[in-house]
Parts: structure tokens; C-alpha cells; sequence
């Protein structure tokens, strides 16, 4: 691309002085043959910093043209896992030598920056199918599901990404570490519900879980846990499509007791909002620090029986929102 070439001085004296004799943008440029966009460019500059020269210009030229620029963007557009790396060997092929420093602060001018890929389940066509489908067939009405799910606990789990202010040189200070042991210290698996009107029964799971005890499980806690949360008739049971959920004992227990089973999309952990509910349990009990399993399934009963109705409330009254973000990343992994 060729630059215009700049005015000289003279000529920039002279468009000012033609204005402050009170001649229009243009008369002026008519006069000087030069372009009414031009001339009204000195005038306002002339205004504002009351000169007429440029000062110096700071940094170095840009090392790659335009169309460098729109060759990176589009090969990040379409690949957005391509290195700094390539994208040099990109250029080196059409011509063009630059450093990956060069490349990067180029990104960054255009508004992007490095950042660490979301870690999302594995979706094939038929799960993106079925997230669609879920997600336009039950854009309304909440109020009436009871969601459960399981997750482990980690005696020293969520410690590990504690931070801290300390100085320079003092990162092995005592206050400034956490002490871990392998295998985070030993685990329990949970097994829990929640409504709109708030948390049910949590319930620690001792063993592997099979079928038959999936249906101990949910006779013990998740029937009394519908009574208590008033779900009157007609309420929805939803899990995930865990082998032991699916299994003919489970289905046929389900069926004996007449409770209805939310369809549920598989590899949808985005789609549950007691993932939300479960953070923050593992937040509340980490900051009591237990110091044993036993004493860490008695914090964790604490801290569910404390977290709010209101939480629970707002999780299934914005839940909407998890759907229309499915529908518009067409199926694929959302944020929740």
C-alpha cells in the first residue's frame, strides 16, 4: 500500500493562515489543490495541539504488511491452536521474516490473547444431536425437577489452587505453601439432590456403586427428600445416563415407584446445574479444612444443609439461559 505523502511545512502554514483570514475548507483546498479532507485535518490539528508539524513518530515501522496481518487472522480464525511458530514459517514462505515476538504483539493489536483450552467432554454428532434437541424441547418450566448427580471429594482437593501475596524469594516460606500428600489425602463419594426450593439429602456412598445400590440410594434419600422439599405431584427426577443409572434394577424400581425421569442428553455435565452447587460446597469445605474422611463427610453434610434456598432458586430460574446457549453454540460445549 502506498502512503500519501505529507504536506511540508509551508504548505501546512499557508492552509492556516488562509483560515484564519476567514476562508471556508473549500476554498482553501480549491486554492492549494489539495483535498477538503486534508485541509480540515491541519485545521484540527492546528486547533487542538496549536502546531502545524508532526512530531516524531515513536516505535519501529511495522515489519509486515496488511495483507500479512489479514494472513495471520485468518489462519488463527480458522486453526485457533496455531503456534506463534508456524505462523513465522507461514510468512518465511511468502516472504515475509518476523519473529514470534512480532507475531504476538501483532495478535494481541487485533484483540486476541494466548489462552489455556477449555477441558470439555467429548462430543460426537449424535450427543450434538441430542443437546439440541434437549435444549428446544424444554426451554420452560423448572420448577417442578428434582436434579441429582454425584461427585468426590477430596480431603485436600480443592487447597491445591489456594493463592497467596507474599514477596519475592519467600515462595517456600511456610505461610506461603500448602502442604499436599499423594492421592489428595484420600476421597468420598456424594450422592446428592436439589430443587428450586433448595439442597435434599446428601448421602456418602461407601463402596462402588452398583445398580442395586443405586436404588438403596435413591429409596433412602431421594423419596425423602421430595417430601421434604414439597414437590408435590407431578415433579421430575433427573440423573445423567451413568451405566447405574440406566440399569434394568434401576429403570424397574423407577417405574415401581412412579416416578417420572427426565430424558437426559449424554455428556452433558454443562447442561446440570448442581456442577454449580457442588463448587460450591467444595469451597465451603475447604475453608473449614478437615483434617480426616469422617470429618470431612460431617463438614460436607454441614455445608450442604447451609448453602441457601435462594442459590437454588436463581440456579433453575436462569437455567433458560444454559439452553439458549446451547442452541446458539449449535450443540457444542457451553460455559456453564
Amino acid at each position: 500500500m502506498v502512503k500519501n505523502k505529507e504536506l511540508s511545512k509551508d504548505v501546512r502554514d499557508k492552509i492556516v493562515d488562509l483560515h484564519k483570514a476567514g476562508m471556508g475548507y473549500k476554498t482553501i483546498a480549491k486554492q492549494l489543490g489539495e483535498k477538503v479532507t486534508t485541509v480540515g485535518v491541519i485545521i484540527r490539528k492546528w486547533k487542538k495541539h496549536k502546531r502545524t508539524v508532526n512530531l516524531p513518530r515513536p516505535g519501529a515501522p511495522c515489519k509486515h504488511s496488511p495483507r500479512g496481518v489479514a494472513m495471520i487472522m485468518r489462519t488463527v480464525r480458522n486453526q485457533p491452536r496455531t503456534t506463534r511458530e508456524d505462523l513465522v514459517n507461514d510468512l518465511k514462505a511468502a516472504g515475509t521474516i518476523v519473529t514470534k515476538k512480532t507475531i504476538g504483539n501483532t495478535l494481541r493489536r487485533e484483540g486476541l490473547k494466548s489462552c489455556s483450552a477449555r477441558k470439555v467432554p467429548l462430543l460426537k454428532k449424535a450427543h450434538i444431536h441430542a443437546r439440541l434437541k434437549f435444549a428446544n424441547e424444554h426451554l420452560n418450566n423448572w420448577v417442578k425437577v428434582l436434579w441429582s448427580d454425584e461427585t468426590k471429594m477430596e480431603l485436600f482437593g480443592i487447597n491445591s489452587t489456594r493463592r497467596v501475596w507474599r514477596r519475592r524469594n519467600a515462595a517456600y516460606d511456610p505461610k506461603n505453601t500448602i502442604p499436599t500428600v499423594k492421592h489428595g489425602g484420600g476421597n468420598i463419594m456424594l450422592w446428592g439432590c436439589f430443587s428450586a426450593k433448595g439442597t435434599g439429602q446428601l448421602h456418602r456412598i461407601k463402596g462402588t456403586m452398583d445398580g442395586a445400590m443405586y436404588c438403596q440410594t435413591l429409596g433412602e434419600n431421594l423419596l425423602p427428600s421430595a417430601r421434604a422439599l414439597k414437590m408435590g405431584r407431578g415433579w421430575v427426577f433427573q440423573h445423567d445416563n451413568d451405566p447405574k443409572h440406566t440399569a434394568k434394577a434401576t429403570k424397574e424400581w423407577l417405574k415401581k415407584k412412579h416416578i417420572k425421569v427426565l430424558e437426559w442428553p449424554s455428556q452433558s455435565p454443562d447442561l446440570n446445574p448442581i456442577e454449580n452447587l457442588w463448587r460450591e460446597l467444595k469451597v465451603r469445605v475447604a475453608k473449614r479444612q478437615p483434617q480426616n474422611l469422617n470429618d470431612l463427610e460431617k463438614i460436607c453434610k454441614e455445608e450442604w444443609d447451609k448453602i441457601p434456598p435462594e442459590m437454588c432458586a436463581n440456579l433453575v430460574a436462569n437455567y433458560k439461559k444454559r439452553l439458549t446457549s446451547v442452541i446458539a453454540n449449535k450443540g457444542f460445549a457451553t460455559k456453564y
